[in-house]
């Protein structure tokens, strides 16, 4: 099998990643719930893997990285605790299901919610952030790198325009986490929300959430702490303001591991590999007759995406037939990405994702444009 859904999660991870989660489940105690040796140890691993992550992202202290399950629960976390009725929120066309839906249950609850166009081919035009703010503009929640067609967004632009209007800026970084580079403080970014499945190269059920050293968050879920237990009240430190219930201990082990092995390999490494392969992948299909290739390839700077259709052929068809025929894994369908399906036009037709890792090769790269050209030719 080539496996080319690497958007959707990395596989297979690096042998240490495994290795950890085994150490852990054999030796971790539950960290933050006692002082003998076995939580001692667990709770050392959780704090080292803040360390790192408060460094990968330019976070102002390490206890601002709040551990969650996954991105889906930190954006939840993020906006439930940042916004309310009566305020209004910039988002884009762009978004994952992940922000949307959140949004979406904004603004049923009485806030007011706005999102920047994407044209015909998903680009955004920046002036319309500024079109679009309000009195109650309260912040800015966009993805980093689209899921769909790998567009990246413009940072520092975005965190310019929150930073001029006092704005928080609220960062989904599920595809960029791990090869693209992010600092909070240059970037004006008052929240990064991340998983650590996807470019990170850890476990699923890993993620959370950056806070920015000027941003309150209201505890998305309370309950058992470890700390001050007679309190009514969950406790306003962080991490434990966000982390309610015990850690996915053995997860984070493996997600440590993770940052060990990119911080070795090298970010900009793996980086220039995944990219490499993605350019390369499409300029073997971008002139095939019949093929639409959607997304902004002239950008230097790209998530290691390429999304693409076969004349009108339904994209689950066509993702099946490269499974069964010719045993490569891609993602068809709507990639949970509404809005920018509608803006491309293929709300019915969705589209085929190929996506690239650290672990594929160039090999499998020509062999998947070698089957797209062949589907391509048979249409």
């Amino acid at each position: 099998m080539i496996y080319l859904d690497n958007a959707a999660t990395t596989r297979p991870k690096p042998p240490v990643v495994g290795q950890a989660i085994l150490a852990a489940l054999e030796g971790f105690g539950n960290s933050g719930r006692g002082a003998h040796d076995e939580a001692l140890t667990a709770a050392r691993t959780v704090y080292d893997a803040r360390e790192k992550l408060a460094v990968l992202f330019g976070c102002d202290r390490p206890e601002r990285v709040c551990f969650a399950q996954n991105s889906t629960e930190a954006l939840n976390a993020a906006i439930t605790g940042l916004f309310g009725p009566g305020d209004h929120v910039i988002s884009t066309d762009r978004e994952h299901n992940s922000v949307l839906r959140p949004l979406y249950r904004l603004r049923a609850q009485g806030g007011e919610v706005d999102f920047v166009p994407a044209d015909r081919q998903g680009q955004i035009d920046y002036a319309n952030f500024e079109k679009l703010l309000r009195p109650n503009t309260k912040g800015v929640v966009c993805t980093h790198a689209s899921n769909l067609t790998g567009d990246v967004t413009d940072l520092v632009r975005v965190g310019d325009f929150c930073r001029a209007h006092a704005l928080v800026f609220v960062l989904d970084a599920s595809q960029t986490a791990g090869v693209l580079p992010i600092d909070m403080a240059a970037q004006d970014i008052g929240v990064v929300c991340f998983t650590g499945h996807k470019s990170l190269y850890g476990p699923q059920g890993t993620g959370g959430l950056c806070v920015g050293a000027d941003v309150e968050l209201r505890p998305f879920k309370v309950g058992g702490t470890g700390v001050q237990s007679f309190s009514e009240t969950q406790p306003m430190e962080y991490p434990t303001r966000m982390e309610a219930g015990t850690l996915n201990g053995h997860g984070i082990a493996g997600l440590n591991a993770a940052l060990d092995w990119l911080n070795e390999a090298g970010m900009d490494r793996v980086r220039a590999h995944d990219c490499s392969l993605a350019r390369r992948f499409y300029g073997n299909v971008k002139q095939l007759p019949g093929v639409t290739v959607y997304g902004d390839f002239s950008a230097e700077i790209r998530a290691p995406i390429v999304t693409l259709n076969l004349g009108q052929r339904d994209s689950a068809m066509v993702s099946d037939e490269l499974e069964h025929r010719f045993h490569i894994a891609t993602r068809p369908g709507a990639h949970c990405a509404p809005r920018l399906h509608s803006a491309l036009g293929t709300e019915e037709q969705g589209a085929v994702r190929f996506s690239f890792g650290y672990f594929n090769t160039e090999a499998e790269t020509d062999e998947a444009a070698a089957a797209v050209k062949t589907l391509a030719e048979e249409l």
